[in-house]
């Protein structure tokens, strides 16, 4: 049952053995194939984490000292524990309690949407001033998506002001990973090749990576083994009906039951002891491949070896374990492999 966290003396459990998504593959991304090998947890890698709030004063995240370093952490309850969640996924700290990161030695910190209390600033203007606090082989997550003409939600790229930030970013040798979305839309879309109202008449569809490439690493949301924590959304790595679809989705990741910190339907009490089974989307997704990438860089800079973040994206997309099909959800609606 739900543990609760206010009852004095309650420890907190370790909840390794629900975070399903660790395990070796198939089911999960085989972090230890990396957590013992020099360099495999992260170790000098640096992670942004760009959206809207935090604890970094969380027991699972607050021996990494993380802060916000754009903007402001929003006190709204959902972006914490929204931001919080996603941290927990990467670099939960190798303790005997509560979650463990799949690159817990990575170097954590938020650059925030918000500029004052309630109140959003550019997303592009944010990403660039992140960027400038992280140097090539550092990791650059965007956990954000936003409604597009169709009123379906679209990865951020497509607004150009986006595009060219992120595309900036990149080209400094940042790896920057995008959550693909949550609109259940077809990315390859023709429809997408026209510019809509209000933008440039020079826009190239950058879902068509032929015409703009930003070089970013795109997330869809993919189906855990059936009964984790005794529930089934289809077939293992099938794609899940919210996630986004298309030829640009390089990989995926766990879009339902991811354990993890704050929410408090696994472990209810102060926000810094509160944990979840049921972290979702694409948001979810993506922490798990900025986990991947945090260890996999950790490992090469131990061993002085390069990775650009176009052969990061390549490695993604022609490894692991392949996307399979589901009543409705076949393989040609693209998230490919986890």
């Amino acid at each position: 049952g739900i543990r609760d966290r206010t009852v004095t003396g309650v420890q907190t459990c370790a909840f390794r053995s629900r975070q399903v998504y660790l395990n070796p593959a198939p089911q999960g991304v085989g972090f230890e194939n990396t957590f013992n090998l020099p360099g495999g947890r992260g170790d000098g890698v640096n992670v942004i984490d760009v959206e809207g709030g935090w604890d970094f004063d969380h027991e699972d995240l607050i021996q990494h000292g993380g802060k916000v370093l754009v903007g402001i952490n929003e006190a709204n309850t959902g972006w914490k524990n929204h931001g919080s969640a996603v941290l927990g996924e990467i670099a939960g700290v190798y303790n005997n309690f509560g979650v463990t990161g799949i690159a817990a030695n990575t170097k954590i910190n938020g650059a925030s949407i918000y500029v004052s209390p309630g109140r959003q600033g550019n997303v592009a203007e944010t990403i660039m001033k992140a960027s400038q606090f992280l140097k090539a082989g550092d990791i650059m997550l965007i956990e954000l998506h936003r409604v597009g003409h169709r009123g379906k939600f679209l990865p951020m790229e497509y607004w150009p002001d986006n595009f060219l930030a992120l595309k900036a970013t990149v080209e400094k040798g940042i790896h920057v990973v995008e959550a693909g979305g949550n609109g259940n839309e077809n990315l390859s879309d023709p429809f997408y090749n026209t510019p809509p109202p209000g933008f440039p008449k020079d826009f190239k569809n950058p879902f068509n990576r032929s015409a703009a490439d930003s070089g970013c690493i795109v997330v869809g949301a993919g189906a855990p083994p059936p009964n984790t924590h005794g529930r089934d959304w289809g077939p293992d790595r099938s794609r899940l009906d919210f996630s986004n679809y298309g030829s640009m989705v390089d990989t995926q990741g766990y879009g339902r039951e991811v354990t993890t910190l704050s929410y408090g339907d696994l472990q209810r009490g102060v926000r810094q002891k509160m944990y979840t089974d049921v972290f979702s989307g694409t948001s979810s997704a993506s922490p798990i491949v900025v986990g991947v990438v945090s260890a996999l860089k950790g490992v090469a800079k131990n061993r002085n070896i390069q990775i650009s973040p176009s052969l990061m994206r390549e490695f993604l997309r022609k490894s692991g374990s392949p996307q399979t099909p589901a009543p409705g959800r076949p393989v040609t609606q693209h998230i490919g492999n986890r």
